[in-house]
């Protein structure tokens, strides 16, 4: 499974970088808001410079919401780095727009997906990645994972190639859930990933082994 991190904050995108686990970022406007990133050229400057810290995709968000629009500003997105993924809302200007890019070989994220029959469009329109949004399901005692599990299920039925991509990850068990289901990829906050780190036995462990050696030097 692939571990993206969802920010726009550099400081976290390094970190995770660095780590050696990251294949990739998404973010969107509210991200970037919350980083002090404003005006369109700051907003596309920052996902240039995202590019450069990260060595996967990174999906960058059209605003418009109508299909002229959404064309504009996906292709000067894709024309800033190769890694750039369009990031396209699951609206049905959207998925014209996805199949519009896919014609063209420009990639795309298909966001904002809350159901099966919505990742089924995206995919047939020849997404790259689909989004559902797992977190913001369960905020409204719906369950996310259960739609992982029937995106996966169409999509292993008719070989979609376009790849299920967990969003609004919350914790490490959303990561691990997640990843027994067969999701492609993981999209969360830094702390979704290190929490992956931890366990109580190997703190204790770490720090007999460490007392062991004391005794003996």
């Amino acid at each position: 499974m692939k571990f993206f991190i969802d920010t726009a904050n550099l400081e976290q995108i390094k970190e995770a970088q660095d780590l050696g686990v990251l294949d990739g970022v998404t973010t969107n406007p509210s991200l970037m808001a919350k980083e002090g990133i404003t005006g369109r050229n700051n907003i596309l400057k920052h996902y240039v410079d995202i590019c450069n810290i990260v060595d996967g995709d990174v999906s960058a968000e059209v605003i418009a919401t109508d299909f002229e629009g959404m064309i504009k500003e996906g292709e000067e997105l894709a024309d800033l780095h190769e890694q750039i993924v369009v990031k396209i809302p699951m609206i049905k200007d959207g998925v014209k727009a996805i199949k519009y890019f896919a014609d063209r070989d420009i990639r795309t994220n298909c966001t904002l997906v809350f159901s099966a029959g919505q990742a089924l469009l995206a995919a047939k329109a020849g997404a790259t990645y689909v989004s559902p949004f797992i977190g913001r399901l369960d905020d409204i005692s719906t369950d996310g994972l259960n739609l992982i599990a029937e995106i996966r299920l169409i999509y292993d039925n008719y070989g979609f190639e376009t790849q299920i991509l967990a969003a609004s990850v919350r914790h490490t068990m959303h990561v691990l859930e997640c990843a027994k289901i067969g999701s492609d990829v993981m999209t969360g906050p830094l702390s979704s990933i290190e929490g992956l780190l931890k366990h109580p036995l190997t703190d204790i462990g770490l720090e007999k082994f460490l007392a062991d050696y004391k005794k003996g030097n």
